[in-house]
C-alpha cells in the first residue's frame, strides 16, 4: 500500500519514480554534483548512453558544452518531509526529462529559439522580460497566448506584470 503511493508521488526536485529515457533525449540535472564540470542544478544534458548503474551525457549549453559527463544513482529524499506521511528515500539518478523549461529555469540561458506558452499572463514582474530576452533574435521567438476564447483580441496580447511601488522604492535605494 504504502510502496504504491510512494511510487505515484513525485516530490519538487525529485525524479519520477519511473524514469524512462531514450539516447539522444534532453535530460534537466536536478543536483548539484560536481559543479566544477558543469554538472549543477539546472544543467541540460543529452542522454548518450545507458549503462546499469549510469548514464552517459553530453552537456548541451553552456562553458562546458560538449563535455562527456557520467552520472551515477544517487540516494535522494524531498526536501519538504512534511507533506508526505513517511519519510522515504528514492535511489535514482538526479535527472528528469527536459522538453520545457519554466520562465525561472530559463533565467541565465541564451537560446538559438525560444517558444513561450502563456495559456494566461505572466504573473511576476520580469517574467516576460526573461521570457522574452532568452533568445538571440527576435525572429527566433514564437509564442502562443490563449487567454480568452470569448474575446478574440485578448489572444494577440498579454500584460507586462509591473509594481510601480516596487520600482520607487528600489530607485531609493540607489
Amino acid at each position: 500500500m504504502y510502496i504504491d503511493f510512494l511510487n505515484s508521488i513525485s516530490p519538487p526536485g525529485m525524479p519520477p519514480h519511473k524514469l524512462v529515457l531514450k539516447q539522444n533525449c534532453p535530460i534537466l540535472m536536478l543536483r548539484n554534483i560536481n559543479p566544477s564540470r558543469g554538472l549543477c542544478n539546472g544543467t541540460r544534458l543529452i542522454c548518450k548512453e545507458f549503462k546499469k548503474h549510469m548514464i552517459v551525457a553530453e552537456i548541451a549549453v553552456g562553458e562546458n558544452m560538449g563535455t562527456h559527463v557520467f552520472i551515477p544513482r544517487i540516494s535522494l529524499q524531498p526536501n519538504n518531509t512534511k507533506h508526505y506521511p513517511v519519510e522515504f528515500t528514492r535511489c535514482q539518478f538526479p535527472v528528469r526529462p527536459c522538453f520545457a523549461m519554466t520562465i525561472n529555469k530559463a533565467q541565465g540561458q541564451t537560446l538559438n529559439t525560444v517558444g513561450i506558452y502563456l495559456p494566461k499572463s505572466v504573473f511576476s514582474q520580469g517574467q516576460l522580460y526573461v521570457a522574452l530576452s532568452r533568445a538571440t533574435t527576435a525572429s527566433k521567438i514564437t509564442e502562443q497566448l490563449d487567454h480568452s476564447r470569448e474575446n478574440p483580441v485578448s489572444c494577440y496580447r498579454t500584460k507586462n506584470i509591473v509594481y510601480p511601488k516596487l520600482l520607487v522604492e528600489a530607485a531609493k535605494c540607489t
